[in-house]
């Protein structure tokens, strides 16, 4: 790999680590509604010019109805499921939560008929991650709230996961022939105009100067740079590699939320965390280093 790759790698490695630190800064005085509505808006109006410039708006009009749908599973469910989670989840557990994606990628495999999903190593991925999210969720030392609304906000979370495992699928079926650039601007800006009249209604008082710088390092440098950054990832280092990244965001969110939030590093989630990162491994690429690029997993919006 290049230099210019592997800089780009650190940068998608943390740009899409430092999310879940973000959006709990920003529900401190921020509606999770007013979190999508602001952060998609933003990314929108930064992203627009280039995709303007590179004409990628007038094949994604062509398909509207599927980049909506992208938009809805990408954007519109996970964003708003993250910050009402987040309300009560720590950031570092949500990170890691949400870095199954590989395990949930791998079980539509199963039911879309992929039989190499079946194979041998992938099937002990499958086992050993969920088994280290058991021993997250349920593992001594973890604290998050009352047991009932806590475990919603796992719930949450997962589903987080299980959308965005379904995305790419999309994607792959109904949007192979337009550019990436387009989808995703039209989609963050159907979402941020969808939850504009929401995020009105639910906002309530005047947000802290942390929230909103929050805010909008959401939509500038996790959103806008980050989908510019892993474009330019793939161009440099191809699509079988680009999405390695995803296995170090967990590290980056567990270690921001301990820095950062003084989140503890409990007993749960030092064991569970490495059966977590070896599961989704086994589960994406059968225990193979140069992975097929069907095998890889998808990265996370």
């Amino acid at each position: 790999m290049s230099a210019r790759g592997w800089w780009l790698f650190v940068a998608m490695s943390l740009l899409w680590g430092i999310p879940y630190l973000f959006i709990k800064e920003a529900v401190d005085s921020l509606s999770p509604a007013a979190i999508v509505c602001g952060r998609t808006l933003l990314g929108a109006v930064l992203l627009l010019p280039l995709a303007l410039h590179r004409r990628a708006l007038r094949p994604a009009l062509r398909r509207w109805p599927w980049v909506l749908a992208f938009g809805a599973v990408e954007m519109a469910g996970p964003f708003l499921l993250l910050g009402h989670a987040e309300q009560t989840l720590p950031s570092g557990l949500t990170g890691l939560l949400v870095a199954t994606v590989p395990l949930f990628a791998a079980v539509i495999g199963i039911v879309a008929g992929d039989k190499g999903v079946l194979r041998p190593l992938r099937a002990l991925g499958l086992l050993v991650g969920f088994a280290g999210v058991a021993v997250v969720v349920t593992g001594p030392g973890l604290s998050f709230g009352d047991g009932t609304s806590g475990l919603v906000a796992v719930g949450e979370v997962l589903l987080v996961a299980v959308l965005y495992a379904t995305a790419p699928f999309i994607v792959a079926t109904k949007l192979k022939d337009v550019p990436a650039l387009g989808s995703i601007t039209l989609s963050l800006t159907a979402v941020g105009l969808f939850y504009l009249p929401i995020a009105l209604l639910t906002q309530h008082g005047m947000p802290t100067l942390r929230s909103t710088v929050s805010l909008a390092a959401l939509g500038v440098l996790c959103t806008a740079v980050a989908f510019i950054a892993f474009f330019a990832l793939i161009a440099e280092v191809g699509p079988v590699r680009a999405p390695l990244f995803t296995y170090v965001n967990p590290v980056v969110a567990i270690v921001l939320g301990m820095i950062v939030l003084g989140e503890r590093l409990s007993v749960g989630l030092l064991v569970g965390f490495p059966l977590v990162i070896a599961g989704c491994w086994l589960a994406a690429t059968g225990g193979r280093f140069r992975a097929r690029p069907a095998d890889l997993p998808p990265a996370p919006g």
